[in-house]
């Protein structure tokens, strides 16, 4: 029988080869300051992401204060995998893959919880909660000459940890986290690092589902001051949010940080000696704990009224003062949130709150509410945020955007556009433009989107 080998028309390598030429011009029109709209919302495009962009990067999978307890596991996905993160009863944090090594079934039933075991309801074998296989049913007649050191759970092939955050990577060669993070850490270390005993995860992480894209979400935390004029405009009338932090783009102390190892952030500030942090009241900031920070990290904290960011790919971070009653005071929260793609134009959203470990039971409450009621799913700022984005992938997902080649504009910022500045003084790394009147930390996250987009092609 003669067979017939793979050639250059089989489907697979056209697809391919269809999505390298679809790259190639993203590339010319990204050079120029335009995004293809039909990238929000392709099946081909989304199979690629997740080869090349989520099996390859570091994912953030969950916050070590989720687990504090030995048997503590939360359950979370990667590429649409699903792990269990787990606190073994040694106290160490494994990343498992949810998958039976006897037939694949899930061992895991529960989202959160604490146990000794997992135990798959297919044929009963069962796992400690550090991977190790524990007990398999007829063992000694079934198989006794299993060598059970090779069948326990599957682990990710690399975790690693940054200030209480849990990263995962289905890569073995991925480079370090603290590389992946890179200059970023300079900023982040802002959110993560300023109280003595760190942020905690406070409540329950909120989870809900959109008919948007992973990058809307992601490109629009990584700064973006120009909507909020307009989308939350409601919001700003009924008095949830002060103009200080919410208002108009352009103010006079708003800064872009772009291109920081491919992440970026956006920073609202108050004048500079003015101590603010973000909101906090001085029984909170007073335990800040400033040692091993620069004289700008500390500057800038004290000045800070509003922070939002992304690290590359798909974890971003807001720290802002609101509040859920125009009758009271705004409040502040720090609050982490994840993309997690699930198919073409469809994200999966997870929310986290953190507060400082040492703030009092009274504020950490006052701060989980404000949060819920402004950033979560049934927040206010959210609703606003997830109908606009809904748009921009149903029009992605339609004929007419590809057929006609449009484009989106994100020249906001570029040279013959734009009267932002890049500060050549700021102490602090990234590319930093004088204002929020720009889409520089859009396009970073573009042009880190496009370079691992790329990956298959350069290797």
């Amino acid at each position: 029988m003669e067979i017939t080998m793979a050639n250059s028309e089989s489907p697979l390598l056209k697809r391919s080869s269809h999505l390298n030429r679809s790259l190639e011009a993203i590339g010319n029109e990204l050079r120029r300051g335009f995004i293809p709209l039909w990238i929000y919302n392709d099946e081909e495009l989304y199979r690629a992401e997740m080869e090349r962009i989520f099996t390859q990067n570091w994912i953030f999978m969950a916050h070590e204060t989720e687990i504090p307890q030995a048997g503590d596991f939360v359950r979370r996905t990667i590429a649409g995998d699903r792990f269990i993160v787990v606190r073994g009863e040694d106290k160490s944090i494994r990343v498992l893959f949810d998958s039976c090594r006897h037939r694949g079934a899930s061992v895991c039933q529960g989202d959160k919880g604490n146990v000794k075991i997992f135990v798959c309801p297919y044929h009963g074998w069962t796992y400690s909660n550090m991977g190790a296989i524990d007990a398999i049913p007829n063992h000694k007649s079934a198989f006794k000459g299993l060598n059970e050191e090779e069948w326990g759970l599957i682990p990710a092939p690399r975790v690693e940890f940054y200030r209480g955050l849990v990263f995962a990577s289905l890569e073995e060669g991925v480079r370090p986290l603290i590389d992946h993070l890179g200059d970023y850490r300079w900023y982040l270390d802002l959110h993560l690092g300023l109280s003595a005993g760190g942020m905690e995860v406070i409540g329950e992480p909120h989870r809900w589902f959109l008919d948007v894209d992973w990058k809307s979400g992601s490109e629009n935390f990584s700064g973006d001051s120009y909507h909020t004029q307009a989308l939350h405009q409601s919001v700003l009338k009924l008095g949830l949010t002060p103009r200080a932090a919410a208002g108009a783009s352009g103010g006079k102390n708003d800064i872009h940080v772009t291109e920081c190892d491919g992440h970026a952030t956006s920073i609202r500030r108050k004048d500079p000696g003015n101590i603010y942090f973000w909101g906090y009241p001085k029984e909170v900031y007073q335990h800040f704990d400033m040692e091993g920070f620069t004289d700008a990290q500390r500057d800038l904290a004290s000045e800070s009224v509003v922070h939002t960011g992304t690290v590359f790919p798909n974890l971003s971070l807001i720290h802002i003062p609101l509040t859920d009653d125009p009758d009271k005071p705004e409040f502040p929260f720090f609050s982490l949130r994840q993309w997690n793609p699930v198919g073409p134009g469809r994200t999966e959203v997870i929310s986290w709150i953190l507060a400082p470990k040492e703030a009092s039971p009274k504020h950490k409450e006052r701060s989980y509410k404000v949060a819920t009621s402004t950033f979560s799913v049934s927040g206010n700022f959210e609703q606003d945020d997830s109908i606009a984005w809904a748009g921009t992938a149903r029009s992605a997902g339609g004929q007419f955007a590809r057929k006609t080649g449009m484009t989106l504009n994100y020249q906001m910022g570029m040279g013959h556009m734009s009267e932002a500045r890049v500060l050549e003084d700021w102490k602090g790394p990234g590319i930093v433009y004088d204002t929020n009147l720009e889409e520089g930390v859009q396009r970073t996250f573009f042009n880190h989107w496009y370079r691992e987009m790329l990956r298959d092609i350069n290797t």
